[in-house]
């Protein structure tokens, strides 16, 4: 199989932090302002899903429960999903996914560095796309910035924007938005993980990911700024990197 699930230690803090932590708080709002005037009646697709609490947050939007899908590698994700009333939700690996519809709007929020063979995935997600649908894909940025947390993530790769760009493109992609996402983190983090190299200590099993951060709730403002200034300025850098695509 070609995609690298969790490990379990980091999924168990995965999912008791998910809700709550600001990096993953303040990317869903990012998504839900995007997508925010889309039709209520769009079919979405959240490839990642994790527990579903994207998916929630789109209902309480007013996007309709019986077009919103989700699939996640983990058994322990959809489980949780169906639990909290998300039917429409399926154990698959997300360079295959075989679910008989098409969809107005794909959302692959840090997914895709999951996949040893990305552009088949690419390929899989156009041919789940709808003819004038959107997807919105998000990956971190910068091998520069690899650390012992990608290791636990099971991640295969960091991307450059550009070579984001080029495999959407390869793979019959319009890109219609792209850039950086967490640029005003970058520099901090670049820092704490370049020194973590020179200083290696011992490696948690959660990476950085063990609980919330003591200013989680000042980094939710902070990075909620952001949000907002991120729509009119296209930053060279940032943690994280993304497209807005339709099929071309």
């Amino acid at each position: 199989m070609g995609i690298l699930p969790m490990k379990t230690t980091y999924e168990k803090a995965y999912h008791r932090l998910e809700k709550e932590h600001f990096w993953f708080k303040a990317r869903r709002k990012y998504i839900l302002d995007t997508i925010a005037r889309a039709d209520r009646n769009s079919r979405i697709l959240d490839i990642g899903c994790s527990s579903g609490i994207l998916l929630h947050e789109l209902i309480q939007l007013g996007f309709k429960k019986e077009n919103l899908f989700g699939i996640d590698i983990s058994a322990q994700a959809i489980e949780n999903c169906k639990a909290s009333g998300l039917d429409n939700t399926f154990v698959m690996d997300a360079q295959h996914i075989s679910l008989n519809e098409q969809f107005d709007i794909i959302i692959a929020s840090d997914c895709l560095e999951h996949l040893k063979e990305d552009e088949t995935a690419l390929k899989n997600w156009r041919q789940l796309l709808k003819p004038d649908g959107t997807a919105y894909i998000f990956v971190p940025a910068f091998m520069s910035l690899w650390s012992h947390h990608d290791v636990v993530n099971m991640h295969y790769r960091r991307y450059r924007g550009k070579e984001l760009n080029e495999k959407l493109r390869n793979n019959g992609f319009n890109i219609q938005k792209s850039g950086f996402w967490n640029v005003f983190l970058f520099l901090p983090i670049f820092l704490y993980r370049w020194i973590s190299r020179l200083m290696p200590t011992r490696k948690s099993g959660t990476g950085n990911l063990d609980k919330l951060p003591p200013f989680n709730k000042f980094l939710i403002g902070l990075l909620s700024l952001e949000n907002r200034i991120v729509r009119h300025i296209r930053f060279p850098f940032g943690v994280s990197c993304y497209a807005f695509v339709k099929k071309s």
